[in-house]
Protein backbone atom coordinates (compact mmCIF):
# COMPACT_ATOMS: atom_id res chain seq x y z
CA UNK A 1 0.00 0.00 0.00
CA UNK A 2 3.01 1.95 0.50
CA UNK A 3 3.12 2.54 -3.14
CA UNK A 4 -0.15 3.96 -3.83
CA UNK A 5 -0.25 7.71 -4.99
CA UNK A 6 -3.11 8.93 -3.67
CA UNK A 7 -2.93 7.89 -0.21
CA UNK A 8 -0.43 10.39 -0.03
CA UNK A 9 -1.46 14.15 0.38
CA UNK A 10 -0.97 15.95 -2.85
CA UNK A 11 1.62 18.63 -1.20
CA UNK A 12 3.77 16.09 -0.47
CA UNK A 13 4.42 15.56 -3.95
CA UNK A 14 7.01 17.46 -4.34
CA UNK A 15 9.44 15.64 -6.26
CA UNK A 16 9.18 12.34 -8.76
CA UNK A 17 10.81 9.25 -7.26
CA UNK A 18 13.65 8.01 -9.63
CA UNK A 19 11.54 4.25 -10.05
CA UNK A 20 9.14 6.84 -11.92
CA UNK A 21 11.33 8.26 -14.11
CA UNK A 22 11.39 7.25 -17.71
CA UNK A 23 14.06 6.86 -20.87
CA UNK A 24 13.67 10.25 -22.84
CA UNK A 25 12.49 8.31 -25.72
CA UNK A 26 9.79 7.22 -24.34
CA UNK A 27 8.67 10.91 -22.95
CA UNK A 28 6.49 13.98 -24.29
CA UNK A 29 8.82 16.90 -25.15
CA UNK A 30 9.43 19.49 -22.39
CA UNK A 31 7.54 21.82 -23.86
CA UNK A 32 4.55 20.08 -25.27
CA UNK A 33 3.63 21.48 -28.56
CA UNK A 34 1.46 18.14 -29.61
CA UNK A 35 -1.26 18.59 -31.95
CA UNK A 36 -4.89 18.29 -30.81
CA UNK A 37 -7.07 15.89 -32.76
CA UNK A 38 -10.71 15.69 -32.67
CA UNK A 39 -11.49 12.07 -32.61
CA UNK A 40 -14.82 11.37 -34.60
CA UNK A 41 -17.62 11.70 -32.22
CA UNK A 42 -20.45 9.38 -33.55
CA UNK A 43 -24.06 9.80 -32.75
CA UNK A 44 -25.12 6.49 -32.59
CA UNK A 45 -28.28 7.95 -32.15
CA UNK A 46 -28.50 8.66 -36.10
CA UNK A 47 -29.47 5.96 -38.97
CA UNK A 48 -27.87 2.96 -38.64
CA UNK A 49 -26.40 3.65 -41.78
CA UNK A 50 -24.70 6.37 -41.11
CA UNK A 51 -23.28 5.27 -37.82
CA UNK A 52 -22.05 1.80 -39.22
CA UNK A 53 -20.13 3.76 -41.94
CA UNK A 54 -19.06 6.05 -39.74
CA UNK A 55 -17.32 3.49 -37.27
CA UNK A 56 -15.97 1.52 -40.18
CA UNK A 57 -14.09 4.74 -41.42
CA UNK A 58 -12.77 5.58 -37.79
CA UNK A 59 -11.80 2.34 -37.22
CA UNK A 60 -9.44 1.90 -40.56
CA UNK A 61 -8.08 5.67 -39.88
CA UNK A 62 -7.87 5.97 -36.18
CA UNK A 63 -8.50 2.94 -34.48
CA UNK A 64 -10.34 5.10 -32.05
CA UNK A 65 -13.47 7.18 -32.11
CA UNK A 66 -16.09 8.80 -29.64
CA UNK A 67 -19.96 8.50 -29.32
CA UNK A 68 -22.58 9.94 -27.64
CA UNK A 69 -26.17 9.23 -27.05
CA UNK A 70 -24.84 5.31 -26.38
CA UNK A 71 -27.03 4.35 -24.18
CA UNK A 72 -25.65 4.87 -20.88
CA UNK A 73 -27.55 6.83 -18.69
CA UNK A 74 -25.98 10.30 -17.38
CA UNK A 75 -27.45 9.90 -13.85
CA UNK A 76 -24.95 6.68 -14.18
CA UNK A 77 -22.35 8.03 -15.61
CA UNK A 78 -22.67 11.44 -12.40
CA UNK A 79 -23.02 8.31 -9.98
CA UNK A 80 -19.74 7.05 -11.33
CA UNK A 81 -18.01 10.05 -11.04
CA UNK A 82 -19.46 10.67 -7.05
CA UNK A 83 -18.70 7.10 -6.26
CA UNK A 84 -15.14 6.89 -7.71
CA UNK A 85 -14.43 10.05 -5.78
CA UNK A 86 -15.84 8.79 -2.55
CA UNK A 87 -13.37 5.48 -3.17
CA UNK A 88 -10.73 7.22 -3.11
CA UNK A 89 -11.20 9.34 -0.34
CA UNK A 90 -11.43 6.12 2.23
CA UNK A 91 -8.66 6.22 4.61
CA UNK A 92 -6.02 3.40 4.05
CA UNK A 93 -7.49 0.79 6.30
CA UNK A 94 -10.83 0.42 4.20
CA UNK A 95 -8.67 -0.55 1.18
CA UNK A 96 -5.58 -2.53 2.38
CA UNK A 97 -7.60 -5.57 1.55
CA UNK A 98 -8.03 -4.73 -2.19
CA UNK A 99 -4.30 -3.69 -2.17
CA UNK A 100 -2.10 -6.55 -4.20
CA UNK A 101 0.69 -6.56 -6.59
CA UNK A 102 -0.12 -10.08 -8.29
CA UNK A 103 -1.67 -9.43 -11.54
CA UNK A 104 -3.25 -13.26 -11.66
CA UNK A 105 -5.48 -11.67 -9.17
CA UNK A 106 -8.67 -10.49 -11.01
CA UNK A 107 -10.16 -8.16 -8.36
CA UNK A 108 -7.28 -5.92 -6.84
CA UNK A 109 -5.99 -2.09 -5.85
CA UNK A 110 -2.79 -1.28 -7.27
CA UNK A 111 -0.26 1.14 -8.67
CA UNK A 112 1.70 1.80 -11.74
CA UNK A 113 5.04 1.54 -10.10
CA UNK A 114 4.23 -1.94 -9.97
CA UNK A 115 4.37 -2.94 -13.91
CA UNK A 116 7.20 -4.81 -15.16
CA UNK A 117 7.84 -2.63 -17.85
CA UNK A 118 8.39 0.46 -15.90
CA UNK A 119 6.57 2.70 -13.02
CA UNK A 120 3.66 4.97 -13.93
CA UNK A 121 2.04 7.99 -12.44
CA UNK A 122 -1.25 6.09 -11.96
CA UNK A 123 -3.05 4.05 -9.38
CA UNK A 124 -5.88 1.71 -10.40
CA UNK A 125 -8.54 -0.11 -8.69
CA UNK A 126 -9.42 -3.67 -10.71
CA UNK A 127 -12.71 -5.40 -11.44
CA UNK A 128 -13.76 -7.88 -12.80
CA UNK A 129 -17.34 -8.74 -13.88
CA UNK A 130 -18.71 -12.17 -15.06
CA UNK A 131 -21.51 -12.56 -17.55
CA UNK A 132 -24.14 -14.00 -17.40
CA UNK A 133 -23.71 -14.30 -13.84
CA UNK A 134 -22.74 -11.00 -12.88
CA UNK A 135 -24.30 -11.21 -9.14
CA UNK A 136 -21.48 -13.75 -8.99
CA UNK A 137 -18.65 -11.06 -9.23
CA UNK A 138 -20.51 -8.25 -7.17
CA UNK A 139 -19.94 -10.04 -3.55
CA UNK A 140 -15.92 -9.41 -4.67
CA UNK A 141 -15.89 -5.67 -5.29
CA UNK A 142 -15.52 -3.16 -2.16
CA UNK A 143 -18.35 -2.71 -0.04
CA UNK A 144 -17.67 0.74 0.74
CA UNK A 145 -18.63 3.48 -0.05
CA UNK A 146 -22.29 2.82 0.64
CA UNK A 147 -23.31 2.62 -2.87
CA UNK A 148 -20.46 1.71 -4.82
CA UNK A 149 -21.59 -2.10 -6.00
CA UNK A 150 -25.36 -0.86 -6.64
CA UNK A 151 -23.63 2.33 -8.83
CA UNK A 152 -21.14 -0.16 -10.05
CA UNK A 153 -23.37 -2.99 -11.06
CA UNK A 154 -25.51 -0.36 -13.16
CA UNK A 155 -22.43 0.92 -14.82
CA UNK A 156 -20.68 -2.15 -16.10
CA UNK A 157 -24.60 -3.40 -17.36
CA UNK A 158 -25.30 -0.36 -19.26
CA UNK A 159 -21.39 -0.21 -20.68
CA UNK A 160 -21.01 -4.11 -21.59
CA UNK A 161 -24.74 -3.21 -23.75
CA UNK A 162 -23.18 -0.13 -25.68
CA UNK A 163 -20.21 -2.61 -26.56
CA UNK A 164 -22.29 -5.39 -28.08
CA UNK A 165 -24.17 -2.50 -29.83
CA UNK A 166 -21.27 -1.27 -31.47
CA UNK A 167 -19.88 -4.75 -32.08
CA UNK A 168 -22.76 -5.59 -33.83
CA UNK A 169 -23.02 -2.36 -35.87
CA UNK A 170 -19.60 -3.71 -36.75
CA UNK A 171 -20.58 -6.82 -38.25
CA UNK A 172 -23.42 -5.09 -40.76
CA UNK A 173 -20.35 -2.36 -42.13
CA UNK A 174 -17.91 -5.52 -41.99
CA UNK A 175 -20.67 -7.68 -43.67
CA UNK A 176 -20.05 -10.77 -40.94
CA UNK A 177 -22.74 -12.71 -39.71
CA UNK A 178 -25.55 -11.45 -37.39
CA UNK A 179 -24.09 -11.64 -33.57
CA UNK A 180 -20.66 -12.69 -35.33
CA UNK A 181 -19.14 -11.22 -31.91
CA UNK A 182 -21.73 -12.64 -29.43
CA UNK A 183 -20.71 -15.82 -27.47
CA UNK A 184 -17.56 -16.59 -26.78
CA UNK A 185 -15.65 -13.63 -28.12
CA UNK A 186 -17.71 -11.51 -25.63
CA UNK A 187 -18.81 -14.31 -22.85
CA UNK A 188 -15.41 -13.97 -20.82
CA UNK A 189 -14.92 -11.30 -18.07
CA UNK A 190 -15.61 -7.41 -18.49
CA UNK A 191 -12.77 -5.38 -16.48
CA UNK A 192 -13.85 -2.25 -14.96
CA UNK A 193 -10.30 -0.20 -14.26
CA UNK A 194 -10.67 2.55 -12.28
CA UNK A 195 -7.47 5.17 -12.79
CA UNK A 196 -6.38 8.02 -11.20
CA UNK A 197 -3.51 10.45 -12.33
CA UNK A 198 -2.70 12.44 -9.69
CA UNK A 199 -1.18 15.77 -10.20
CA UNK A 200 2.43 15.06 -11.10
CA UNK A 201 5.60 17.14 -9.36
CA UNK A 202 7.54 16.37 -12.84
CA UNK A 203 5.28 15.94 -16.31
CA UNK A 204 7.85 15.99 -18.33
CA UNK A 205 10.20 12.72 -16.96
CA UNK A 206 7.29 10.35 -16.69
CA UNK A 207 3.76 9.17 -18.01
CA UNK A 208 0.51 8.38 -16.55
CA UNK A 209 0.54 4.64 -19.18
CA UNK A 210 3.35 3.93 -21.18
CA UNK A 211 2.67 3.40 -25.02
CA UNK A 212 0.28 0.55 -25.32
CA UNK A 213 -2.36 -1.25 -27.20
CA UNK A 214 -5.03 -3.17 -25.80
CA UNK A 215 -5.65 -7.05 -26.53
CA UNK A 216 -9.41 -7.43 -26.48
CA UNK A 217 -11.99 -6.42 -28.47
CA UNK A 218 -12.91 -3.23 -27.62
CA UNK A 219 -12.50 -1.11 -24.95
CA UNK A 220 -14.52 2.20 -23.59
CA UNK A 221 -12.81 4.60 -21.61
CA UNK A 222 -15.44 7.38 -19.61
CA UNK A 223 -12.45 9.89 -19.11
CA UNK A 224 -13.52 12.81 -17.46
CA UNK A 225 -12.92 16.81 -19.00
CA UNK A 226 -9.28 16.62 -18.10
CA UNK A 227 -7.03 15.59 -21.48
CA UNK A 228 -4.35 13.65 -21.24
CA UNK A 229 -5.16 10.29 -23.16
CA UNK A 230 -3.07 10.72 -26.94
CA UNK A 231 -2.95 8.34 -29.88
CA UNK A 232 -0.36 7.17 -31.83
CA UNK A 233 -1.52 8.34 -35.53
CA UNK A 234 0.60 8.72 -38.70
CA UNK A 235 4.17 8.76 -37.01
CA UNK A 236 3.07 11.30 -34.02
CA UNK A 237 1.55 11.90 -31.07
CA UNK A 238 -2.20 13.55 -30.91
CA UNK A 239 -3.74 15.17 -27.84
CA UNK A 240 -7.28 13.47 -27.47
CA UNK A 241 -10.00 16.43 -26.29
CA UNK A 242 -12.30 15.19 -24.10
CA UNK A 243 -16.26 15.45 -24.83
CA UNK A 244 -18.62 15.74 -22.06
CA UNK A 245 -20.85 12.76 -21.63
CA UNK A 246 -18.78 10.67 -24.65
CA UNK A 247 -17.08 7.19 -24.59
CA UNK A 248 -13.66 7.09 -26.24
CA UNK A 249 -13.76 3.83 -27.80
CA UNK A 250 -10.50 1.96 -28.57
CA UNK A 251 -9.55 -1.24 -30.69
CA UNK A 252 -7.73 -3.82 -29.46
CA UNK A 253 -5.46 -6.18 -30.63
CA UNK A 254 -7.90 -8.92 -31.11
CA UNK A 255 -10.39 -6.67 -33.01
CA UNK A 256 -7.39 -6.04 -35.58
CA UNK A 257 -6.94 -10.03 -35.59
CA UNK A 258 -10.18 -10.86 -36.49
CA UNK A 259 -10.66 -8.04 -39.01
CA UNK A 260 -7.26 -9.41 -40.31
CA UNK A 261 -6.38 -5.89 -40.39
CA UNK A 262 -9.29 -3.74 -42.09
CA UNK A 263 -9.75 -2.61 -38.69
CA UNK A 264 -6.87 -1.45 -36.61
CA UNK A 265 -5.37 -1.10 -32.76
CA UNK A 266 -3.35 2.35 -32.25
CA UNK A 267 -0.77 2.62 -29.65
CA UNK A 268 -1.82 5.03 -26.66
CA UNK A 269 -0.65 6.86 -24.01
CA UNK A 270 -1.58 9.18 -20.96
CA UNK A 271 0.27 11.92 -20.12
CA UNK A 272 0.63 13.00 -16.49
CA UNK A 273 -0.68 16.74 -15.71
CA UNK A 274 0.84 19.32 -13.10
CA UNK A 275 -1.86 21.06 -11.71
CA UNK A 276 -5.14 18.73 -12.19
CA UNK A 277 -5.92 15.16 -11.12
CA UNK A 278 -7.59 12.91 -13.62
CA UNK A 279 -9.92 10.33 -13.63
CA UNK A 280 -10.39 7.46 -15.74
CA UNK A 281 -13.18 4.37 -15.83
CA UNK A 282 -12.06 1.72 -18.64
CA UNK A 283 -14.25 -0.83 -19.07
CA UNK A 284 -13.22 -3.92 -21.39
CA UNK A 285 -14.95 -6.70 -23.03
CA UNK A 286 -13.09 -9.93 -23.09
CA UNK A 287 -12.92 -13.68 -24.71
CA UNK A 288 -13.14 -16.47 -23.34
CA UNK A 289 -9.68 -17.94 -22.11
CA UNK A 290 -10.35 -21.21 -24.40
CA UNK A 291 -11.68 -19.32 -27.40
CA UNK A 292 -9.45 -19.53 -30.83
CA UNK A 293 -9.14 -16.11 -32.40
CA UNK A 294 -8.02 -15.38 -35.55
CA UNK A 295 -9.54 -13.70 -38.96
CA UNK A 296 -12.90 -14.21 -40.19
CA UNK A 297 -13.52 -16.88 -42.94
CA UNK A 298 -15.79 -14.56 -44.35
CA UNK A 299 -13.20 -11.57 -44.74
CA UNK A 300 -10.59 -13.90 -45.98
CA UNK A 301 -10.24 -14.35 -49.93
CA UNK A 302 -7.50 -15.22 -52.38
CA UNK A 303 -6.64 -11.73 -52.71
CA UNK A 304 -6.84 -11.11 -48.97
CA UNK A 305 -4.99 -14.19 -47.00
CA UNK A 306 -4.64 -14.32 -43.07
CA UNK A 307 -2.38 -11.99 -42.04
CA UNK A 308 -2.44 -13.24 -38.28
CA UNK A 309 -2.53 -16.98 -37.26
CA UNK A 310 -5.35 -18.39 -34.99
CA UNK A 311 -4.36 -18.21 -30.77
CA UNK A 312 -6.02 -19.38 -28.07
CA UNK A 313 -7.05 -16.03 -26.36
CA UNK A 314 -5.68 -17.34 -23.23
CA UNK A 315 -2.54 -18.06 -24.60
CA UNK A 316 -2.42 -14.76 -26.74
CA UNK A 317 -2.89 -12.87 -23.86
CA UNK A 318 0.30 -14.57 -21.69
CA UNK A 319 2.46 -14.59 -25.13
CA UNK A 320 1.78 -10.85 -25.79
CA UNK A 321 2.92 -10.29 -22.65
CA UNK A 322 5.68 -12.13 -22.01
CA UNK A 323 6.85 -10.62 -25.59
CA UNK A 324 6.29 -7.20 -24.34
CA UNK A 325 8.24 -7.54 -21.57
CA UNK A 326 10.88 -9.33 -22.92
CA UNK A 327 10.99 -6.25 -25.54
CA UNK A 328 11.05 -3.88 -23.43
CA UNK A 329 7.47 -2.28 -23.57
CA UNK A 330 7.85 -2.73 -27.64
CA UNK A 331 4.05 -2.97 -28.59
CA UNK A 332 5.40 -3.63 -32.62
CA UNK A 333 8.46 -6.44 -31.60
CA UNK A 334 4.91 -7.83 -29.33
CA UNK A 335 2.43 -7.99 -32.01
CA UNK A 336 5.16 -9.62 -34.32
CA UNK A 337 4.80 -13.11 -32.95
CA UNK A 338 0.86 -13.33 -34.47
CA UNK A 339 1.65 -12.02 -37.56
CA UNK A 340 1.80 -14.33 -40.77
CA UNK A 341 2.19 -11.80 -43.48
Amino acid sequence: MENMLHLTPVPAHTTLPNCCALEPEMLPPAITTTPVITLPVIDMSRSRGEVCQAMLDAGKEFGFFQVVNHGVSEQVLRDMEVVCEEFLQLPAEDKAHLYSDDNKKLNRLFSGSTFKTGSFWMDCLRLACTFPGLADSVHEWPEKPKRFREVFQKFVMQARGMGLEILQLLCEGLGLPTGYFEGEQTDGNVFVSTIWYPPCPNANTTLGLPPHCDRNLITMVLSGNVPGLEVFYNGDWFKVEPVRNAFVINFGIQLEVVTNGILKSAEHRVLTNAALPRTSVVTSLMANDDYIIGPAEELLSEDNPARYRNTMFGDFMRLYNKALEESGGDVKQAIKYFKII
